[in-house]
């Protein structure tokens, strides 16, 4: 993709507990990236098509059940693959389970097309993605180097960072990702959450209470 030419991206909260899903499109091919489709499938869909976007892959930032739960509709109407790490399968491979402990309606979801890897390139050309576990194993966040835009997923929140109290997470590794993945980062990069409103890289770098840089 020319450097020069803006992505198109759309964040809008999606389920019922209210996920950051982005859409980042290429405006030259019209070729599209879904990241964590967390519930409202047609809401997605009515996106990407306002857009005039055809999604290719649907990537995810980890697989708790929030990120995840439109993403075996949107695979079924378009078509796209599905992608995550391999250490956050034992997650996606009990996903029913979760979402019977959240008390969430469970549509199934297939199995997952490819496993992402660290510093891997995305459909489209337009980014890498990290590997920044800690909230899971194999949480991803993902970097726009041209578009100065990180998706963090539950990584890093404006003023806050993600919880470690769940299925294989852990504070001190969480800590490790924001430091030496995240905040190595361009500072004035926006950064878009798991939750929640955008924050700028630089004002958690000086300002988070819980990682400062």
């Amino acid at each position: 993709m020319n450097a020069a030419t803006a992505l198109i991206r759309d964040t809008f909260p999606v389920g019922p507990l209210q996920c950051n899903c982005t859409i980042i499109g290429d405006p030259v091919t019209k070729k599209a990236i879904v990241v964590d489709p967390g519930g409202d499938h047609e809401l997605i869909l009515a996106r990407l098509e306002k857009h005039g976007l055809k999604v290719v892959s649907i990537i995810h930032t980890h697989a708790h059940l929030d990120h995840f739960l439109a993403s075996g509709q949107l695979k079924e109407k378009t078509g796209a693959t599905l992608h995550l790490h391999k250490d956050d399968q034992f997650l996606w491979d009990n996903l029913k389970m979760q979402c019977e402990l959240f008390g969430v309606p469970y549509t199934p979801v297939p199995a997952p097309d490819r496993w992402l890897s660290d510093d891997e390139e995305l459909a489209c050309g337009c980014g890498v993605a990290l590997h920044t576990p800690g909230h899971t194993p194999g949480s991803m966040s993902f970097w726009f180097a041209d578009a100065k835009l990180l998706i963090a997923g539950d990584t890093l929140f404006r003023r806050g960072v993600g919880r470690t109290d769940l299925w294989g997470g852990d504070q001190a590794t969480i800590v490790r990702s924001i430091k030496q993945r995240l905040y190595t980062l361009d500072e004035d990069a926006t950064v878009i959450t798991g939750h929640g409103p955008d924050t700028r890289l630089g004002d958690e770098m000086r300002n988070n209470p819980f990682v400062r840089a």
